[in-house]
């Protein structure tokens, strides 16, 4: 079995170059909190060191602003910037296998579906989007129920009351992935009565990640794709 464990210092932080081949996901600079500069230094630091999957160079970055974006491209005018997902990334997105289904409740869980969708893209899968299918008309959701038949998983974005997984897993064989967002009046408390929904979901096969963590969710989507395509993935030698 090959360790694969290799770091890179880059002086304000240990990259973990071998995180793709390990687990088939990327080490990703979470760019909140970060300086632009120190975000685009983590990226250099991913590009140089081959973490890409595959060992390929490319490298992304999550929860990137305005200015930081602006640094990427200084830096790599190539680069790709989603500004709705708030995702940059340096190098040729992955060719996409599978098909995942990304339903949002309304449009105001848009900016989380980006998230995830843009995640699904970096992470070489397939993608398509409904937007503003939410229990308050549960008509739009069963006009969807060929598209949730001929996808390889589900997720769904809903905040509010956070019903809607659970609609969705009631109507499907797929795995449903749940993000909670932090829409809704004051007595969803940022989220966490939608959290708290899908926990509880009365049916079974819903995952449910962290409020607002589209990433999150891309990537255990993501997962389940390419379990599914065994083999569509380079992956290193164990």
């Amino acid at each position: 079995m090959t360790e694969l464990r290799r770091t890179a210092d880059v002086g304000i932080a240990r990259l973990d170059v071998d995180r793709a081949a390990r687990t088939g996901t990327p080490e990703v600079v979470y760019a909140a909190g970060k300086t632009p500069e120190q975000t685009v230094t983590c990226l250099a630091g991913l590009l140089d060191a081959g973490a890409g999957p595959g060992g390929g160079a490319f490298a992304w970055a999550t929860r990137v602003d305005a200015p930081t974006a602006a640094a990427v491209r200084a830096r790599w005018p190539e680069a790709g910037v989603d500004e709705a997902a708030r995702i940059a990334w340096v190098g040729e997105l992955p060719a996409p296998v599978g098909r995942v289904l990304v339903l949002t409740a309304g449009t105001s869980d848009g900016p989380v579906a980006a998230e995830v969708a843009a995640t699904l893209a970096a992470s070489g899968v397939g993608c398509a989007r409904v937007d503003d299918v939410g229990v308050a008309g549960v008509h739009r959701v069963l006009a969807v129920a060929d598209d949730l038949a001929a996808c390889d998983a589900v997720v769904v974005v809903a905040g509010m009351d956070g019903a809607l997984p659970s609609v969705v897993a009631g109507l499907t064989d797929r795995l449903v992935v749940a993000v909670p967002t932090s829409v809704g009046y004051g007595a969803a408390f940022d989220g966490l009565a939608a959290l708290l929904t899908m926990l509880t979901a009365c049916a079974p096969g819903v995952l449910v990640v962290n409020i607002d963590n589209g990433f999150g969710a891309g990537v255990a989507a993501a997962r389940i794709v390419h379990t599914l395509r065994h083999g569509d993935r380079p992956r290193d030698q164990r």
